[in-house]
């Protein structure tokens, strides 16, 4: 892709990523375990979309800092309260989780009241602008939800490419598409970073991402298993070849996209941005270096007549009126 003078990528690369191949499978075996490992023991920050609690939005008469508000709510005994700024400097969004077995809201509007006076000052005063609240039964009605979505995009793009291409592919294309969520994942569990819906909503959006640029070079490699007369490995380099400037291209737009919604979009769309931005990192890495290579082992290794009794099949149906 050429802007004025400037090549982004160039035309016909010939890198051999195949080369690699067993490097690449071995670091995917070890971020998987890894990535499992770190959200199976640090677990995750859950937001109060999942934990249940209280979220108020106090307004101060002057600008406030963020780290003088925690210590006071901390030395007022409200514990694990989240501080932002919201809006402008003077708007601050306080949120405190629920207790374990707080099945309603009811009574919240006095740990409202509780975090305003621990939280303002005789010199800068705040007013609550609201609040926000939901109980345990709900937030766990959430988690489950969230966890049928999640099944539900990953069933249907099995299902899909099954249909589209062959259970090799799409065996593979879930394989690398639960590597991208579960490092996104294993990042904010590492980091500690809150995790909301709009976290949720990104880690969903990372599976498209990741499945459809699977696909792309899956339908390359369909392709010149059928028209050359090489070998697989030799097959799986010119496709990634050839799908490269796309994919890269592609992924550098989303970025940008994303990042101006990062930096533009305001605390609350923080999480969603972050996500999508990790996602693209991930699923283009995952999808030149891993997708391919792992179609060259055991029960998964793809060879021209895997894919040629399908040709034929495409081939008759076309020739009927």
């Amino acid at each position: 892709m050429k802007i004025f003078p400037l090549t982004l990528i160039p035309a016909n690369t010939r890198i051999d990523f195949m080369r690699m191949r067993h490097v690449w499978v071995a670091l995917f075996v070890l971020l998987s375990i890894a990535s499992v490992a770190v959200v199976g023991l640090k677990g995750f920050n859950f937001a109060l979309d999942f934990t249940g609690g209280t979220a108020v939005n106090v307004r101060f008469e002057q600008a406030v800092s963020v780290d003088d508000v925690r210590e006071r709510l901390e030395t007022a005994g409200i514990a694990n309260a989240q501080v932002q700024t919201f809006g402008s400097g003077t708007d601050l969004l306080i949120r405190v989780r629920g207790e374990e077995d707080q099945t309603n809201v009811d009574g919240n509007a006095e740990l409202a009241a509780s975090v305003l006076s621990a939280a303002s000052t005789p010199e800068n005063p705040g007013r609550i602008l609201s609040t926000e609240s939901i109980g345990s039964q709900v937030s766990g009605d959430l988690r489950k939800n969230a966890i049928y979505a999640a099944i539900f995009v990953l069933v249907g793009f099995l299902l899909y490419i099954s249909v589209r291409f062959e259970w090799k592919f799409a065996v593979v294309a879930s394989l690398t598409t639960l590597f991208d969520v579960m490092v996104v994942a294993a990042l904010f569990s590492l980091t500690g970073r809150e995790f909301d819906l709009t976290v949720l909503a990104g880690l969903l959006s990372v599976m498209g991402f990741s499945i459809n640029d699977t696909i792309v070079v899956f339908d390359r490699v369909r392709e010149n298993f059928r028209v050359l007369r090489a070998d697989p490995l030799e097959v799986f380099n010119r496709s990634i070849n050839q799908t490269l400037s796309r994919t890269i291209i592609t992924s550098l737009v989303f970025f940008l996209s994303v990042l101006a919604l990062f930096l533009y979009g305001g605390g609350s769309l923080e999480g969603l941005a972050l996500t999508q931005m990790l996602g693209a990192l991930v699923g283009t890495l995952s999808s030149i270096f891993i997708a391919c290579p792992l179609l060259t082992y055991g029960a998964l290794k793809v060879t021209k007549q895997d894919l040629l009794p399908k040709a034929r099949d495409e081939e008759a149906l076309a020739r009927r009126p």
